[in-house]
């Protein structure tokens, strides 16, 4: 499946790796990252909705849909500081130095770490429905916990978490299509389920990444002080309040420009309420950039 009217290319990022990517429409680069357990295609209604205004890619992340999957036997091959770097990469390539920046779910982690690695490129950054890791692990306790029950079976060693999802793939990442929200129709359900099957090492590499490396790299960032310079819009649903912790406060403490805001959707809110996520992400990239540090 493909994005209506957007043009395809398979760009080099890194030693071995290239990214699948949909890019559509002229002007300012907005770059669109994806979620668990989904690829690009999650942002086919905002895509198309803010190519009329922009350059808008949409890649597959690596270990993802048609993007390259290398093995992750080393942790730092899925740590979000890595797939960060090919998003930079991928950029670069197409000719834009500096771009708007959205992600859902996992590419929200992916954005997160290149705004904070990569300020001089990130002019503008979105994340929907997530937490940074670190702040993820440190409110997840006690029976609330069962709700990310995914991410302690992918914390394990490799082997068994690996085996158990690839033998039951479907009903697997299945459950997270139909209990997390709406939206979704069942030809994209079909091609999540077809894509996630075939990526079962590299997605729980991922998640693993997410309970270790990603981990250390937050902490020593949030030790240091560091923040995200641009101007951050989140996006979540109401679970904060239900699940004990307040979000935007945890958000906060990384953003001094922060609009925080939540929705009535569900957890797929890109699908679900299209036109409510492209007015936060063209609200956001009105906003005035901070000023660009120097290059990296």
């Amino acid at each position: 499946m493909t994005i209506p009217g957007f043009d395809y290319q398979h760009v080099p990022v890194a030693d071995g790796v290239s990214l699948h990517a949909a890019i559509g429409g002229t002007g300012t680069p907005i770059v669109l990252l994806h979620g668990f357990p989904q690829t690009h295609l999650m942002w086919r209604h905002v895509a198309t909705a803010l190519a009329a205004e922009h350059t808008v890619i949409c890649p597959d992340l690596r270990g993802y849909g048609e993007s390259d999957k290398p093995a992750g036997t080393d942790p730092q091959t899925y740590s979000k500081r890595t797939m960060a770097a090919d998003i930079v990469a991928l950029c670069g390539k197409l000719g834009h130095e500096r771009f708007a920046l959205a992600g859902h779910d996992r590419g929200a982690l992916v954005a997160f770490r290149a705004g904070l690695d990569h300020p001089a490129a990130v002019s503008h950054l979105a994340c929907l429905d997530v937490l940074p890791t670190l702040d993820m692990w440190q409110v997840m306790h006690g029976v609330s916990a069962s709700v990310g029950f995914h991410l302690y079976l992918m914390a394990q060693p490799a082997g068994l978490p690996e085996q158990m999802i690839a033998n039951s793939a479907d009903a697997f990442f299945g459950y997270f299509l139909d209990a997390w929200g709406a939206g979704i129709t069942a030809d994209v359900r079909a091609e999540y389920l077809r894509a996630s099957a075939a990526a079962v090492p590299s997605i729980v590499a991922d998640y693993r990444a997410s309970a270790t490396v990603d981990v250390e790299q937050d902490q020593a960032d949030l030790d240091a002080g560091a923040t995200l310079r641009m101007p951050v819009t989140v996006i979540q649903q109401d679970w904060g309040a239900a699940l004990g912790f307040d979000a935007a406060q945890l958000w906060r403490r990384w953003s001094p420009d922060l609009r925080h805001l939540t929705t009535k959707a569900g957890h797929f809110m890109a699908e679900e309420a299209p036109e409510e996520i492209t007015a936060a992400i063209r609200e956001l990239v009105a906003r005035d950039p901070a000023p660009q540090p120097p290059a990296d």
